[in-house]
C-alpha cells in the first residue's frame, strides 16, 4: 500500500490501493479525517464521513447565492433604533471635559 501526500499536505491514497483497503480508508474517514484519493497521480476525489458531509451541506446552503450590492447590504442590516425603547433613542448622556489652553 502507498500513500502519497496530496497537495494540501494530507495523506493521499492510491485509487488502487483504496479499493484494496477500502475498509481502512472509510475508518480514517470516520475519525474525521478527510481521505483524499488520486487517479494516475492526479487529486481524483475525497472521502468524508456522512457527519462531515451534512456539515459542508449545511454551510454552503447558508451562504447566499450571490453576493449583493452594498446598498442591499446595508438594508439587510438589524435597525439600532428598534432594540432601544422609544424614549431612550436618540438621547446620547455627553459629559464635555475640561480642556486647559495654557
Amino acid at each position: 500500500m502507498q500513500i502519497t501526500p496530496s497537495s494540501s499536505g494530507a495523506p493521499a491514497w492510491r485509487l488502487q490501493d483504496a479499493k484494496a483497503q477500502f475498509s481502512a480508508l472509510v475508518d480514517c474517514a470516520l475519525r474525521g479525517v478527510p481521505q483524499h484519493v488520486t487517479r494516475r497521480g492526479k487529486q481524483a476525489v475525497v472521502v468524508l464521513s456522512e457527519q462531515d458531509f451534512q456539515a459542508l451541506q449545511r454551510s454552503a446552503a447558508s451562504r447566499p447565492s450571490k453576493p449583493g450590492n452594498l446598498i442591499e447590504h446595508l438594508l439587510a442590516m438589524p435597525k439600532a433604533a428598534a432594540s432601544l425603547p422609544d424614549d431612550d433613542f436618540g438621547r446620547l448622556e455627553v459629559q464635555p471635559r475640561d480642556i486647559d489652553f495654557t
